[in-house]
């Protein structure tokens, strides 16, 4: 039996970016634009009629803006919708308010709508539509390039076993992508100010990290920022992976550095989960936690088997509380998986997990 394609509704009062977005969609084999609308009120009346799989929805429109768009459609008829819009500009904050209102991804677009602008995001936005194809949403108030799959060896030599120098400081790894922003909002909320160190990789594109990190550092009673190359690594801290830079944990003495790298996407990502889960399996072995939250695809699998094989623990976030249960179940079909908890058990989870170690130290 053929595979269903991903229907498409695309919403954007532009008919050449419509044009040229219901032609980047329709080259994918898998992707069908079933039809496209020039306002809120337009999409409203199809809507009527038939829902799509995926909404991709700008947000400057005459009559209505997408914002409001996406918020009534969250609280009436939840559908996964992808925001593409240049005002998701490096920085704004507009983008935080999307995926609060309930978007599942953000695919900024070029401020000047040219098709040679809008092909530049094409992968991506194919990409998007796929992943939000399976996403879970809750009601709330050219051609496409297969581009080479490198895994973390591009980055970072593979652990070898029995090499990890002892240390007693423990630290805690997450990766995150596809619903990973308000995800790491709720776990980072409920973690106390004497938390372990924590480092961070959700995928993001580069410019937006600094402003996710100042946000959750402005709602969380632990401190989050933006890591930069060769920071110390300290407790009751968070450090983001800056976008479109691959994160590395190492070890100077008894303590932990952040290295910030250029270099391929692993996995199909920059930042990758793989190549933190490799640099933690390398540098802390059994005295990490590795976390994966999640998100599309299979990024962190093998990075978590990796720092399972050295003795760090590891936990996934279940399926319910996905938004997306790919990264997750990769990395449990991989075994890399210790532990498979909900998204309100995280916290506990990790703290647990510290004092335990802690309490190992003093006894």
């Amino acid at each position: 039996m053929p595979k269903e394609k991903v229907r498409v509704l695309i919403v954007d009062d532009s008919a050449s970016v419509r044009q040229i977005l219901q032609s980047i969609l329709n080259e994918d084999p898998d992707i069908e634009v079933m039809g496209t609308a020039s306002d809120p009120f337009v999409a409203a009346k199809r809507l009527q009629d038939e829902i799509p799989d995926v909404m991709v929805l700008d947000l400057e429109m005459p009559r209505m803006d997408g914002m409001t768009f996406l918020r009534k459609i969250m609280s009436q008829r939840p559908i996964p919708v992808i925001i593409c819009s240049s005002l998701t500009v490096e920085g704004s904050n507009v983008m935080f308010e999307a995926f609060e209102a309930g978007a599942v991804d953000i695919v900024p677009k070029p401020k000047i709508d040219t098709r040679q602008a809008l092909l530049e995001c094409s992968t991506r936005l194919r990409e998007a539509v796929k992943s939000a194809a399976r996403a879970r949403v809750r009601p709330r108030a050219e051609r496409r390039v297969v581009e080479q799959k490198l895994t973390a060896d591009a980055i970072i030599p593979p652990p070898v076993l029995g090499k990890v120098r002892p240390t007693t400081e423990r630290i805690v790894c997450i990766g995150a992508s596809t619903g990973g922003t308000e995800a790491l909002n709720d776990v980072l909320e409920m973690l106390p100010p004497n938390c372990p160190p924590i480092v961070i990789v959700q995928h993001m594109p580069a410019g937006f990290t600094a402003a996710f990190a100042k946000r959750l550092d402005s709602i969380c009673p632990i401190r989050v920022k933006e890591a930069e190359d060769g920071e110390p690594v300290l407790p009751g801290w968070a450090y983001i992976a800056p976008g479109a830079r691959h994160m590395l944990l190492q070890r100077i003495g008894l303590r932990y550095q952040i290295v910030i790298k250029d270099g391929p996407p692993v996995s199909r990502h920059r930042p990758s989960v793989d190549v933190l889960f490799r640099s933690a399996a390398q540098h802390a072995g059994a005295n990490a936690l590795g976390v994966i939250m999640t998100g599309m695809g299979d990024d962190g699998a093998r990075g978590m088997l990796e720092m399972r094989k050295l003795g760090a623990s590891t936990r996934a976030q279940d399926e319910d509380s996905c938004v997306v249960f790919g990264m997750p179940k990769e990395a449990i079909a991989h075994g890399g998986v210790e532990k498979v908890v909900s998204l309100q058990q995280i916290p506990r989870e990790i703290m647990q997990w510290y004092q335990a170690g802690q309490a190992a130290l003093t006894g």
